[in-house]
């Protein structure tokens, strides 16, 4: 399928690596143009090398306001048609192994910043007629995850946020979704992994097979793969689909609206 992304503008956030880096890669593929943006600036332009005439590349921490704040005009400068906010979790662990600083730090890396732009470019997007927001957060947002307390608080509540704008802007061509990846070989993944070892005081590798034994199709997922729905979600194909959550979790979710 041509996803006619040629004459298209994304803004992707957490490009360095894992699902960002996998959803700029297929989206330049297909024609489209990226601004990507990570704290590393060496690191996107090193992955994005062969592509550097369709991206612009912006190195900066998404927590921190000054930066967000410059983003942010840039977006107001610029003919965005969508964008992937997307960013690695906050620190593994239950309730009562948090303290009120992590749960501050993580409403921080997890919510606030995303909300703050998705507000600065859906106007945009509305005036312009077109437009498609994308969230990647985690399957925790439909089934809690052990020892992820601070992922399962503020990823549900990006997903809240984001039902309700894509209601907003729905009649105006603007789609809002989430993905809800479960397990896929990323630089995130380690984290849960080495945390299962802990908590069940078994070796890295039984964690690891552990993992991969979990999830119905018997591996884990590819950044590759979640990155051609993302695709799909950002293209004009995608037009009646908008205010959804959908998984990318090879059948990990139990329950019947997995």
């Amino acid at each position: 399928m041509n996803l006619n992304l040629n004459d298209r503008h994304f803004l992707i956030t957490g490009a360095s690596s894992g699902f960002g880096a996998a959803i700029a890669r297929t989206l330049l593929d297909e024609g489209a143009a990226c601004t990507v943006v990570a704290r590393r600036e060496a690191e996107l332009k090193n992955i994005f090398s062969d592509a550097a005439e369709r991206v612009d590349f912006i190195a900066g921490d998404l927590t921190e306001q000054e930066f967000l704040q410059s983003l942010i005009s840039h977006i107001q400068n610029s003919s965005f048609t969508g964008a992937v906010l997307n960013a690695g979790g906050p620190p593994t662990g239950t309730p009562l192994e948090t303290d009120i600083a992590q749960w501050d730090d993580a409403y921080r890396l997890v919510m606030r910043w995303k909300i703050e732009l998705a507000l600065a470019l859906a106007p945009k997007l509305v005036d312009n007629g077109y437009g498609r927001i994308l969230f990647v957060e985690s399957k925790s947002v439909k089934q809690p995850l052990p020892a992820l307390v601070l992922s399962n608080s503020f990823r549900a509540g990006v997903v809240g946020f984001a039902k309700s704008l894509a209601l907003e802007v729905a009649r105006n061509g603007v789609t809002v979704n989430v993905i809800a990846p479960g397990a896929h070989q990323t630089p995130a993944i380690e984290r849960v992994i080495q945390k299962k070892s802990e908590t069940a005081g078994i070796s890295y590798d039984e964690a690891r097979k552990l993992t991969e034994k979990a999830v119905p199709v018997g591996r884990m997922g590819q950044a590759e793969e979640l990155a051609s729905l993302a695709a799909w979600l950002l293209s004009e194909e995608s037009g009646y689909v908008t205010g959804q959550t959908i998984s990318h979790d090879g059948g990990a979710i139990s329950g019947l609206f997995g």
